[in-house]
């Protein structure tokens, strides 16, 4: 979910009204400056009264978004999204009992040193899943993490996956578990994360 907000904006050559949106990769702007400017191509960010002020491969751009709301999009636009491991939660406090094969190079960089050796160890689970078969191991493995813990579903991505994630959403909730959150692994896999109710 991206930050929105119309405003004033200035940039090389021109100024109007705009309706400003600050998504994850993009800053998008729509009406008379009508522009999408990587995130990664701002080179500078400040904040000048109620003004942001972006360095960009096309020269200056300013929003004039007011006091409270300009530091905010500035801190969005310099603080890095977190990586794969982050959004999954694993890291040396939190390691996962893995469930299943991973094939998939960045879930495997994400995995890279926090995998728990045993049950007891994990403080939650992540199952990689193709067919109801995984994800009933998957279960099965996850009642023997302490209670409360959460499991993780990687799942195939997009419509055209034979097993994604509505008939998993599905079976996860006919089986006593709620969805609470959902991340993109890569091009092939997403991953939810589910709790028992």
């Amino acid at each position: 979910m991206g930050t929105e907000a119309v405003c004033h904006a200035t940039w090389t050559g021109g100024a109007g009204e705009v309706k400003a949106l600050l998504e994850s990769r993009e800053l998008i702007l729509h009406g008379e400056g009508r522009r999408t400017v990587p995130v990664a191509a701002i080179t500078a960010v400040r904040v000048e009264g109620d003004d942001l002020v972006l360095a960009t491969p096309d020269g200056p751009l300013t929003l004039t978004l007011g006091a409270d709301i300009a530091p905010r999009w500035a801190r969005k636009l310099t603080t890095p999204p977190p990586n794969l491991a982050q959004k999954l939660g694993v890291g040396p406090a939190t390691p996962a009992l893995v469930i299943g094969a991973v094939d998939d190079p960045a879930l495997a960089e994400a995995l890279a040193g926090f995998v728990a050796s045993s049950p007891a160890e994990a403080r939650l689970a992540l199952a990689v899943v193709g067919n109801v078969a995984d994800l009933e191991r998957a279960v099965a493995a996850h009642a023997t993490l302490t209670p409360g813990a959460a499991l993780w579903i990687v799942h195939g991505k997009g419509p055209k996956t034979p097993f994604g994630e509505a008939p998993v959403r599905a079976w996860m909730r006919a089986a006593g578990f709620m969805d609470t959150k959902i991340s993109a692994v890569s091009a092939a896999l997403s991953a939810t994360r589910y709790n028992a109710r």
